[in-house]
């Protein structure tokens, strides 16, 4: 707890479906492991080797739609080696056991290196839904807490993030895999807007309406509805998105919500396709 000595000596690690910006990454230490996205033969790890203009890019005028693969366990091994040796405890967020086996290697990592000083999250959620637990666990850390006390916080809050999304094109979601064919055809009748939610690590349709005003209103009420949690930060998330996004933020601003800004990286770009926005928030409970 807060105040007990010694403090353990923490490594927070996460994965590169996080999105959290830069400066987030460099303030509180955090390292970044990165998965990757394939044209055909050619392989990128995510925003290392591709950067997210060049991706969507390449995205549009390629003939071959993108792949992602996980992070093997072996990468686990050796990152979860390194920082033993040097003393640390590791708290390991990742994106949703759901929607990738990044987690199941993270775990098999562990395994192989038979440490109780390593603890692998499941998030259940992705992109800055995973990156709010993984800010949050940083802030955890620099109260004091031990590895252990941080575990149960995080997975205390992990039930409570909600999210509220709006795509221009639900096409690569369904390609990807990520989102039914159903859902898809809604999604492309001329007008309408679906809003999708992260809930119990999959994606899912919160609702559908006609116009990008409604589709503001609309975020903006489930926020009204759940409400935001005191002393909690938010995420914003866009890629290439204008129309909600800046409204959606004057909002934010208008109610004192602290937030951080996030941009998809290659990844999340793959199934999210361009012009899509919303929010991530922890909700009163």
């Amino acid at each position: 707890m807060k105040g007990d000595k010694p403090v353990d000596k923490i490594k927070i690690i996460t994965d590169s479906t996080s999105d959290l910006p830069v400066e987030i990454v460099k303030k509180y230490n955090i390292e970044v492991l990165h998965l990757t996205v394939h044209f055909g033969e050619e392989t990128y790890r995510d925003g290392v080797d591709i950067k997210l203009p060049e991706f969507l890019q390449k995205m549009k005028t390629s003939d071959v739609f993108p792949t992602t693969s996980q992070i093997n366990p072996q990468r686990f091994y050796d990152c979860y080696k390194e920082y033993l040796e040097k003393g640390y405890k590791i708290i390991s967020i990742h994106i949703s056991s759901k929607l990738s086996g990044t987690y199941q290697s993270a775990c098999i990592a562990k395994n192989m290196l038979e440490s109780e000083d390593i603890v692998v999250i499941d998030s259940l959620n992705v992109t800055a839904g995973l990156g709010i637990l993984v800010l949050k666990a940083c802030k955890l850390r620099e109260e004091g807490l031990g590895l252990k006390a941080i575990e149960e916080k995080i997975m205390e809050v992990i039930p409570h993030v909600r999210s509220a999304l709006v795509f221009e094109s639900l096409d690569n979601l369904v390609k990807g895999g990520r989102l039914s064919k159903t859902a898809g055809i809604i999604g492309n009748i001329l007008g309408i807007r679906v809003i999708i939610e992260i809930k119990d690590g999959e994606l899912g349709v919160l609702d559908k309406v006609r116009g990008s005003k409604k589709a503001l209103r609309t975020i903006l009420d489930y926020i009204d509805e759940k409400g935001i949690k005191k002393g909690e930060i938010s995420s914003t998330l866009k890629v290439e998105n204008k129309d909600i996004f800046e409204p959606l933020r004057d909002n934010l601003i208008s109610r004192n919500v602290e937030f951080i800004e996030c941009e998809v990286g290659c990844v999340v770009g793959t199934h999210s396709g361009t012009g899509a926005c919303g929010i991530f928030f922890i909700e009163e409970y």
